[in-house]
């Protein structure tokens, strides 16, 4: 059997192929290789053949890479947007010491086989947004715009099987905890009252908007990425997934005119089990128009 692994923003998911649990990040320091063994049949590891794991932002590296070939994780710097709290490097260090078959699945960024006209920005999305991508795809077919809204929102268009760019969270739309940084918030990083990071960390609709605002803001610029990616796939189905995408529904079936289809929180981590399904067992040269690497160590 295979598992994907979702470093979310909150907690650490894990999916199997029939069963799935999440810890929260904060707790995840403490996680141990036998907390997978109940996703198996039998209750042991004996039956993983395969994990694809997701990092931090996965700005390192560009391809489905085996875990034992990357450098400092897959990543440029820990600096940058986002919280650290150490769990998803437990459960990282924890899989690649573990001896069983994993791959790294990267982020979206200049590096990356995406449509060169994204590559304005450096980052498009993190590595668990193409487990979601990959789910969606299997549901909705080659063809599909993908919104992921909780504590930010991400989204990516694929077409024709491949991923063509994305909006990432410190970019455009909101989410209900972070969001790029505006006016206000430039002017505080540059009288140096809050940082950058913390900036992004407070730019969400909890913190800006009155509570019953902040659905109807979120539905609102989920459904303008969402129409703003369909200007290059004219009629391309739409998902939502994330948390708050059962919130959000209505509000962006209005704007489109479109119902999409809603997926819930472990929409990622069952992405990313299939993509070690995938990697492992089918032996696909790509996922999504991203190439694999596993190097010496699985051929």
């Amino acid at each position: 059997m295979f598992i994907g692994i979702d470093h979310g923003t909150t907690a650490m998911r894990f999916a199997g192929a029939d069963a799935c649990f999440k810890i929260p990040r904060k707790e995840a320091t403490g996680f141990n290789m036998t907390d997978l063994a109940r996703l198996t049949p039998y209750n042991t590891l004996d039956d993983i053949e395969g994990i694809a794991v997701t990092y931090s932002m996965g700005d390192n590296f560009s391809a489905i890479t085996s875990i034992q070939n990357l450098t400092n994780r897959g990543l440029v710097s820990r600096e940058g947007a986002g919280e650290h709290t150490g769990g998803g490097t437990r459960v990282f260090d924890e899989v690649k010491k573990s001896g069983i078959p994993a791959v790294a699945i990267p982020g979206l960024h200049r590096g990356s086989p995406t449509d060169p006209r994204f590559k304005a920005y450096s980052h498009q999305a993190s590595p668990e947004k193409i487990g979601i991508a990959y789910e969606v795809t299997r549901h909705l077919g080659p063809d599909c715009i993908v919104c992921d809204i909780s504590s930010n929102t991400v989204s990516l268009l694929v077409k024709d099987g491949r991923i063509v760019g994305g909006f990432d969270a410190c970019l455009f739309a909101p989410g209900r905890v972070h969001g790029a940084l505006d006016l206000d918030a430039i002017r505080a990083v540059d009288n140096r009252t809050i940082s950058a990071n913390d900036a992004f960390l407070q730019a969400g609709v909890g913190k800006t908007l009155t509570e019953d605002q902040q659905i109807p803001a979120l539905a609102m610029f989920a459904a303008m990425e969402c129409a703003s990616l369909a200007l290059l796939a004219p009629g391309a189905p739409v998902a939502l997934c994330g948390s708050l995408a059962e919130a959000v529904e209505p509000g962006v079936t209005q704007l489109l005119g479109t119902r999409p289809l809603v997926l819930d929180e472990w929409t990622a981590a069952r992405g990313l089990s299939a993509i070690a399904e995938a990697v492992f067992k089918k032996r696909v040269p790509d996922i999504l128009g991203i190439t694999i690497d596993l190097g010496m160590d699985h051929v």
